[in-house]
């Protein structure tokens, strides 16, 4: 019975000796995951880094002091400030950035908190920049400010083992009432690019229609020229006729004739057509005799003055 307690005993402690072993080998490995590194210290001091992958550590003397993500951070940073023209803004900057290549132990034990710091050198150097510029600038060279600030914390935060990647101003917002007044500013503007493009639509409009007008005048002319010669004609071919057939008829019997006719034409399309305003005065068929005397008789003094001119009886010009 001795014996055998013994042997229980003996095994027992081998059992324990065996976990505990376990248990120290099972302290002793580290799995680090992609992207990452851990901070190994070797009783409270800085001992090595330890990347991503399988690691061995030396249980209860080795010590995981901290994770350091290695991928691409971005910090949102929205910062109030004053534009040259007194115009306050907020603007809303995101800086990229990630720990420096073989620069982990500097990240961890330079700087308590990383993203404090670097919101610090974006308000710093946001607040330097904008000051100089007014606010259309602002808009207009907002890659240029966000250029100088990459630069300027870029330099600040290296030391420290941080690269700036990349800062974006990504919002720009002036306050409600400037921001209603550049809107009346562009709506006055856009309306008065309408008027103008409507006036030169008008005038194109009008142009136009004073080329057709014209156009259809100059048509309207020839076509009543023509129907003049018509008539002269007709009239010349009347009297002609007149005289083969009635050699007694007198010229101004048969001028008498076709100005009557004439006259009967124009009072039947008066009466034809109700619109008509027009009023033919003398409207009494014995007027046509004096439209017929005034005639002849103004052509007669027409001639003969014509013949005393070039006779030389009366001066050119009285």
């Amino acid at each position: 019975m001795e014996i055998q307690s013994l042997v229980e005993a003996g095994l027992i402690g081998y059992i324990v000796v065996g976990v505990i072993l376990f248990l120290l080998l099972v302290k002793s490995v580290m799995i680090v995951t992609e992207q990452t590194a851990v901070v190994i210290e070797r009783l409270g001091k800085f001992h090595h880094i330890a990347d991503s992958g399988f690691s061995l550590i030396i249980p209860f003397v080795d010590g995981k002091a901290s994770t350091i993500n290695l991928r691409l951070q971005q910090l949102d940073v929205t910062i109030e400030t004053k534009t040259r023209d007194n115009v306050f803004v907020n603007l809303q900057v995101s800086v990229q950035f990630k720990v420096g290549k073989g620069r982990v132990k500097d990240a961890y034990y330079s700087m308590d908190n990383p993203r404090n710091q670097i919101s610090s050198f974006i308000f710093d150097d946001v607040r330097a920049e904008v000051p100089r510029l007014d606010l259309d600038d602002v808009f207009a060279k907002k890659e240029d400010i966000a250029l100088a600030v990459q630069q300027n914390i870029h330099e600040s935060m290296k030391e420290y083992g941080y690269d700036i990647i990349k800062a974006l101003i990504t919002d720009i917002d002036p306050d409600h009432k400037v921001k209603d007044a550049m809107n009346r500013i562009n709506a006055a503007k856009r309306d008065r690019e309408a008027a103008l493009e409507e006036g030169e639509g008008l005038k194109i409009k009008i142009i136009k229609q004073a080329e057709a007008e014209a156009e259809s005048k100059r048509l309207s002319g020839e076509g009543v020229a023509k129907q003049r010669m018509e008539i002269v004609r007709g009239f010349k071919e009347s009297v002609q006729d007149f005289k083969k057939s009635l050699d007694t008829v007198t010229h101004e019997e048969i001028m008498q004739f076709v100005l009557m006719t004439q006259y009967f034409d124009t009072i039947k399309d008066i009466g034809a057509n109700s619109k008509n305003s027009s009023i033919l005065m003398p409207h009494s068929p014995g007027g046509m005799r004096d439209f017929q005397n005034q005639i002849i008789q103004g052509t007669f003094v027409g001639n003969d003055l014509n013949t005393m001119n070039q006779g030389g009886n009366i001066p050119k010009g009285e």
